[in-house]
């Protein structure tokens, strides 16, 4: 094995207590000395985008410079995910083009963080020679200090790998480097309690621990007076979160009355926390958008109980029928699993029912993949899918989805709505914003119209995105 040191949280990393919340105003501390370069490139979900936010926050106090490639940093990491085999698959590659920036000038640090350096371990020391850092989503609060010793003179190739979890770690105190000035990611949870078995989360973000309600809602305010005027809040289960009292609607409430935010959001919540409390917040609160993400995973309760999801196709449909009873016309969307250890064709034809009958305004579909470490794999081997027919499930299921969502979408052609250009479009002299519903148009318009709200009609549709006129009564966000 490659020389590493597995590093304790309480040692080099620095405590992982929270730190102490400010009593009062101080002085501004001094710039700290500029220590290089550093880029983060990130890969996965919304809370691995928040993350390499929040290194990069670390990185900045700790007197680096964001550098815009990694051609011209002195330290590079590779924020990863671990939900799927071709995830990391592509990651290894990616690492593996990284170790020519090294070649070239040997001083650079390399490392792999995240979710996927967590599962790995050493063993990513291993496949990965050029690595010179593995550090898993625990260890952010000291990454400076991992970095200080790795960049420090020595007589020997220093390695590190640090992948303690920590039931204290919260990152309080700790600054996110925004990347957009339009929108903003806001974890409140992290980790989770739900063990589904085809899930390697648990496993390498630990169990649930939810922010203080109060951390929550002075960084909601701290981003208002900033000009940010939509947020959204993130968790593994999202609307489990409960803290000292604070359900998450209670939160979701509070938030959504602090002024200048215009719009919010969550994901991804689980289908049994879905409560009436809830429901009543999205319905009666005017910043909380009409949009919906509820992963139900497969259509058969069969494999809904191998998966562990503790809820039945009968629930599941109830908890839409209520959403959809007290808000007319939200935007639902989900999650499905083709192929899970075990699924019949008849199974996935239930699946297939269920999305008819739901009519999701989007899907994300995966083919189910095997990750080490969860209840899943130790299924008996005569029970997984072969791979031609999980592909060919996968197919089935692309197709529909995309049928449903382009039948819904034209259906909603000729309306009129509120859109926030969240950027300038891929083709020149174009914006690209969404409306509440999170449904996205592209529009003409030009860098000025980034961060406004404009009153739009939606006038055609490619099936998945709309082409938008603006209309006149378009104003720019307060």
């Amino acid at each position: 094995m490659s020389p590493a040191a597995r590093l304790s949280s309480s040692s080099d990393l620095g405590s992982a207590a929270p730190a102490p919340a400010s009593s009062g105003p101080s002085a501004p501390a001094p710039a700290p000395a500029s220590r290089g370069r550093a880029y983060v490139e990130t890969y996965g979900c919304q809370m691995n985008v928040a993350d390499g936010e929040l290194m990069e926050g670390v990185l900045e106090a700790s007197g680096y410079e964001i550098a815009a490639s990694p051609e011209a940093a002195d330290v590079i990491l590779v924020n990863t995910c671990a939900i799927r085999e071709h995830a990391e698959q592509r990651v290894l590659g990616r690492v593996g083009q990284l170790a020519a920036v090294k070649r070239e000038r040997p001083g650079v640090v390399l490392g792999v963080t995240g979710c996927m350096a967590q599962r790995m371990g050493d063993d990513l020391l291993d496949k990965a020679p050029h690595v010179d850092l593995v550090l898993g989503p625990d260890g952010y609060r000291g990454l400076d200090g991992l970095l200080r010793r790795l960049r420090a003179p020595s007589g020997r190739p220093r390695r590190l790998s640090v992948v303690d979890l920590s039931r204290e770690e919260n990152y309080r105190g700790l600054e996110q480097r925004r990347r957009s000035s339009v929108s903003a990611w806001i974890p409140i949870q992290r980790g989770c309690d739900h063990r589904c078995t085809f899930c390697i989360v648990p496993y390498v973000r630990g169990p649930e621990k939810n922010r203080d309600p109060a951390d929550v809602l002075a960084e909601v305010r701290q981003l208002a007076a900033q000009g940010v005027t939509e947020a959204t809040f993130l968790g593994q289960t999202v609307n489990s979160y409960a803290h000292d009292g604070w359900t998450f609607a209670r939160l979701l409430r509070e938030a959504a009355r602090v002024p200048g935010i215009r719009r919010l959001r969550f994901t991804s919540p689980h289908p049994n926390d879905v409560s009436e409390e809830l429901v009543d917040a999205i319905a009666s609160e005017d910043a909380v958008c009409e949009q919906l993400h509820l992963p139900v995973q497969s259509g058969s309760d069969r494999t809904l109980k191998r998966m562990l999801r503790r809820y039945t196709v009968d629930s599941f449909l109830e908890k839409v029928e209520m959403v959809r009873a007290a808000v007319p016309g939200i935007a639902l969307s989900t999650d499905v699993i083709a192929a899970f250890p075990g699924e019949t064709e008849e199974e996935f034809e239930e699946t297939l029912a269920l999305l008819r009958q739901v009519r999701f305004d989007d899907v994300f579909t995966y083919r189910y993949s095997p990750r080490d470490g969860t209840p899943a794999t130790r299924l008996p081997p005569a029970q997984f899918v072969p791979p031609a027919v999980a592909q060919d499930r996968l197919e089935r299921l692309i197709v529909l989805t995309r049928r449903i969502q382009s039948e819904v979408n034209r259906s909603e052609v000729g309306r009129t709505e509120e859109l926030l250009i969240e950027r300038v479009g891929r083709r020149g002299g174009t914006v690209l914003g969404r409306t509440r519903r999170f449904k996205a148009a592209v529009l003409p318009g030009s860098e000025e119209d980034v961060g406004r709200y404009l009153s739009v009609r939606l006038a055609s549709t490619t099936g998945a995105t709309f082409v938008a006129e603006r209309l006149a009564r378009s104003a720019q966000a307060a």
